[in-house]
């Protein structure tokens, strides 16, 4: 079996985004953030407000999420369909979840 060098490997891609600039933070910049939520009664989040005052409904939000309008989420398919999720960077308080509620 053939060993990786997995140190090596990881390093040539966090290269990747100083080769590519726009990947990095300054593009973000440009992007709206999700700042607050709205949940049904079962608790499931159903809409999104961004730092630009725009409230957006799942589909909306998921629409703009794929094509890279908005900072800081990823999409994925889960359960059978996509969701938006926050990207994982460890910090609990800026989890969708977490947001305050509009």
């Amino acid at each position: 079996m053939e060993e990786k060098d997995f140190e090596r490997i990881y390093s040539e891609y966090r290269a990747q985004s100083e080769l590519h600039p726009e990947v990095g933070k300054d593009a973000s910049m440009e992007k709206e953030e999700i700042v607050a939520v709205r949940k049904n009664e079962s608790g499931d989040i159903i809409a999104f407000k961004t730092n630009s005052g725009r409230e957006l409904d799942y589909v909306t939000a998921l629409d703009e999420a794929k094509s890279g309008k908005i900072a800081h989420v990823d999409v994925f398919h889960k359960y059978g369909r996509d969701i938006i999720r926050s990207e994982p960077d460890g910090i609990r308080e800026n989890n969708l979840a977490n947001l305050p509620t509009f």
